[in-house]
């Protein structure tokens, strides 16, 4: 079972950058499909990106496309999530996710796909 825990959140004006952090312990980092998350106040969790096992399958919600990378390095059991160019509508907290059971290694965009969690880090994007 993995244990996520986030890191690298904080506050930037608009067009910053910042990058965030999520080391896994307690498992088998390079077979689990992981994800960011996010979820701003009054607002649902949403899908920001996904990436495979090896780390060559990525996918990315469309709002982020260009301003976001996720990456992963399976040595240090850590996956990334570089933001840059960042807007207010980027303010949220920011989770990441463990798929430990995928068999097929293939990322999601679901939720639900998704069964360990982060405690989540804080961004915030001032104007």
């Amino acid at each position: 079972q993995a244990h996520l825990v986030e890191s690298g959140g904080g506050s930037v004006q608009t067009g910053g950058s910042l990058r965030l952090s999520c080391a896994a312990s307690g498992g088998a980092f390079s077979r689990y499909v992981m994800g960011w998350f996010r979820q701003a106040p009054g607002k649902e969790r949403e899908f920001v990106a996904t990436i495979s096992w090896s780390g060559r399958r990525t996918s990315y919600k469309d709002s982020v496309k260009g301003r976001f990378t996720i990456f992963r390095d399976n040595a240090e059991n850590t996956v990334y999530l570089q933001m840059s160019s960042l807007k207010p509508e980027d303010t949220a907290v920011y989770y990441c996710a463990a798929d430990v059971n995928s068999v097929s290694g293939a990322v999601s965009v679901l939720t639900e796909a998704y069964d360990q969690w982060g405690q989540g880090t804080q961004v915030t994007v001032s104007s």
